[in-house]
């Protein structure tokens, strides 16, 4: 049987699987069946700072301020009974998915200033998480921001991260960066041991009945893999960050594609939450089987093996290819040209 046993941000995984951040990942009981069907390691769900600095907001309103008015109020401001903030609660959980499960455990957080960052890496690796993950969502809407001053706040906020913590530090990137390999090597010269390939940044829609603007939530499609795994291919043996992959990953031929590349190890999501945790354990059969039977004997001797540096021809990654595509489309036979 090959073996199927990985090595990720320092910890030894059974094998390439992670589940990525979702409502799964922050139960115990969805978390446990993850585990039984094979998961090597899961990210939480994401510890928005955002969320906590609203719920502050909104205690000094209804507690701190009640008093306005009515004097008699001034020396009564109680929390609600059996209180516990955002930060508690998340500190909680991660907690409790140590004291359950036997996998790492990689704590997610999105911070916006650079004390939030600090502080609630410094609450989660207190409550036992095996690594983080900064998950640095940001939207660069100032125009007054290049894509220099965009990158930089990338690694100032991994490098103040990394120098704070005893664990492992992951950052996980969109995908509209001009220079995504010159970034990953200054993150990783900042300290973080490895990057996640894509972060899928949900777009709003404006309704035209109401005139709203609304978010919208759509799962994943294999299709979107081949992004993040032309990216891995071109990261490979160019940084010391090992590579994760996530956003549209179902099944084993888009997990054998990414490892080929040079990925170590495919985050699931969409697939875990269309076809429950057994979808694991489908993907890690798969996959064994085509490593016997392509005679390979582990998933390391797999890695890379078809990464830019490998590839039968050296621009089979890097040249965008529009020639051979177009010329190779066949329309409908309804549709004449």
């Amino acid at each position: 049987m090959a073996d199927l046993s990985t090595q990720y941000l320092g910890l030894t995984l059974n094998n390439p699987l992670v589940a990525s951040s979702s409502p799964l990942t922050g139960s115990v009981d969805s978390a446990l069946r993850l585990q039984e069907a094979g998961i090597a390691a899961l990210v939480m769900p994401s510890l928005f700072e955002e969320k906590i600095l609203q719920e502050h907001a909104l205690l000094d309103r209804f507690l701190d301020e009640q008093s306005l008015g009515h004097g008699e109020a001034q020396s009564f401001r109680p929390l609600p009974q059996g209180f516990r903030s955002t930060e508690e609660q998340y500190a909680d959980q991660l907690h409790a998915l140590k004291q359950a499960l036997e996998i790492p455990v990689i704590a997610s957080l999105n911070g916006i200033t650079t004390g939030g960052w600090l502080e609630c890496a410094q609450q989660l690796v207190a409550a036992g998480a095996d690594a983080l993950e900064l998950n640095a969502w940001h939207i660069p809407h100032n125009p007054e921001d290049s894509a220099a001053v965009v990158e930089q706040r990338y690694i100032d906020i991994t490098r103040a991260v990394a120098a704070q913590v005893q664990v492992p530090v992951t950052v996980k990137l969109g995908t509209q960066f001009s220079a995504p390999l010159h970034l990953v090597r200054a993150l990783g010269a900042a300290g973080a041991r490895g990057v996640s390939l894509f972060n899928r940044f949900y777009q709003p829609e404006i309704d035209l009945d109401t005139l709203d603007i609304r978010p919208r939530l759509e799962l994943s499609s294999p299709a979107e893999a081949r992004l993040r795994i032309r990216w891995a291919a071109l990261l490979h043996g160019h940084s010391d960050c090992q590579i994760a992959v996530t956003g549209g990953f179902h099944g084993t031929t888009e997990t054998v594609q990414a490892l080929l590349a040079g990925a170590d190890v495919v985050q699931l999501c969409s697939v875990l939450l269309q076809q429950g945790p057994e979808a694991a354990r489908t993907v890690l059969q798969a996959l064994s089987l085509w490593l016997e039977t392509h005679d390979y004997a582990s998933v390391n001797q797999l890695r890379g093996s078809l990464s830019a540096r490998h590839a039968p021809s050296t621009g089979d990654y890097s040249r965008g290819n529009y020639i051979d595509v177009l010329d190779r489309y066949t329309p409908p036979d309804s549709v004449r040209f």
